[in-house]
């Protein structure tokens, strides 16, 4: 029994946890992508950047995450711990749209089944939204991204 309340106990920590873990606020920035200005968090840190949206059960229309990073280097990213399917654009050095992948939920996926999604080419800056906010918006390769001061 005492086993059992142990079991008990340590769900709902890990539940609490992983609750507060999602609820982490990232700072945001307004950025302009084409003609399109709007809101996004920023992740910069590498303690940012590893959790990225995990555990987000949505995002609203024009919400996403932009990873900046210091170099321009090829990008791997994952969906581990991601509840809902994203579109990635990669960005160079110069803001210039480079590559969009659509990317599928890591939900229910042990770690060793989730794919990598590699940019194409080298990049500086990865914009994630919601599953096709780039086709929706005619967000073309090509296309730059400002961020607002």
């Amino acid at each position: 029994m005492a086993s059992l309340l142990r079991c008990f106990v340590l769900g709902i920590v890990l539940s609490f946890a992983l609750t507060v873990r999602a609820a982490e606020k990232f700072p945001t920035k307004s950025i302009k992508v084409g003609n399109k200005t709007f809101t996004v968090e920023v992740a910069t840190t590498s303690k940012q950047q590893e959790q990225g949206l995990m555990f987000r059960t949505h995002l609203g229309e024009d919400e996403g995450m932009l990873f900046i990073f210091p170099n321009e280097e090829t990008r791997f990213f994952w969906m581990k711990d991601t509840m809902i399917d994203l579109s990635i654009g990669y960005f160079n050095k110069d803001g210039k749209l480079i590559d969009v992948q659509e990317m599928k939920s890591g939900k229910g996926l042990a770690d060793t089944a989730l794919p990598s999604y590699a940019s194409a080419q080298p990049a500086k800056y990865a914009l994630e939204m919601n599953k096709g906010w780039f086709d929706k918006n005619k967000i073309k390769l090509g296309t730059k991204l400002k961020i607002n001061p």
